[in-house]
């Protein structure tokens, strides 16, 4: 692009009250809020922002990162420090550093990404808790859950895994990692006693895949679902039905993405 300069920025937002990352007429989303700030700290600047791939409506995100293409160099002290002064308080920038690569791409580079679908069952939760987490009101066999998640690990046909995919959509992907873990790290007093985190990591994912992932899951935990089941959603040549079982946004956390 015909720009000076070109950043890295690092930054977190709370997505409950935002329509996703990508802008959209007439809706507020994390990239509207994110330009309408910009425009005010970098005033009379040219510059262009890029974000590393869309979020859906209520996600949110503790380590997002865009690039943003500028005709002038950033003092980057001065930049973090004036942007999160003007930034609504769901959004704040954690870091930001010089590309000096001009070929890097922040779409087609090379990248891992960490998905943590924040939950817990078996009572009604704090309404508090409802940007963080989703609470299932039936009990769930974690013990079978956390058996179940790491049947998605490796290589995998996730079609049944993918809201309406193209003849063009590849889905043949590979997921790194995949796990259910008791979550100890995003807490609050009005938080349920116990809660839990299933934690992906994967180098790209397909439209709600870990939404599907998790609602798939949790039919497993209700035993409306077996490890067999799981099975066979992962073979592309299987006839099961499309899974209905789309978790809520609002659990769903991009937790990191590491660049290689």
């Amino acid at each position: 692009m015909n720009y000076n300069y070109a950043y890295l920025v690092r930054f977190q937002y709370l997505g409950f009250r935002f329509h996703g990352w990508q802008k959209q007429p007439n809706l507020k989303t994390v990239h509207w809020a994110l330009d309408k700030t910009l425009k005010f700290v970098c005033k009379g600047i040219r510059c262009k922002t890029i974000g590393v791939g869309r979020t859906d409506a209520k996600v949110s995100s503790t380590n997002y990162a865009y690039q943003l293409f500028i005709d002038e160099k950033l003092d980057e002290d001065i930049f973090i420090e004036t942007f999160n002064i003007n930034s609504p308080s769901d959004i704040r920038v954690t870091a930001i550093e010089r590309i000096e690569d001009e070929s890097f791409n922040i779409i087609q580079h090379p990248k891992q990404k960490e998905y943590r679908y924040y939950f817990s069952f078996g009572e009604k939760n704090h309404p508090y808790c409802a940007p963080f987490l989703v609470g299932y009101l039936d009990h769930l066999n974690i013990d079978l859950m956390i058996e179940g998640a790491k049947l998605f690990e490796g290589f995998h046909n996730f079609k049944h895994y993918c809201t309406k995919p193209s003849e063009e959509t590849k889905v043949e992907r590979t997921i790194d990692s995949c796990e259910i873990i008791e979550n100890t790290e995003l807490t609050a007093s009005f938080f349920p006693e116990k809660s839990y985190i299933l934690v992906i990591k994967g180098q790209g994912f397909l439209r709600n895949q870990i939404r599907l992932i998790m609602g798939a899951l949790a039919e497993l935990g209700k035993g409306n679902y077996n490890l067999d089941f799981i099975k066979q959603s992962l073979d592309g040549n299987s006839n099961i039905e499309f899974l209905k079982s789309i978790a809520p946004a609002s659990g769903l956390h991009l937790h990191e993405v590491n660049f290689k």
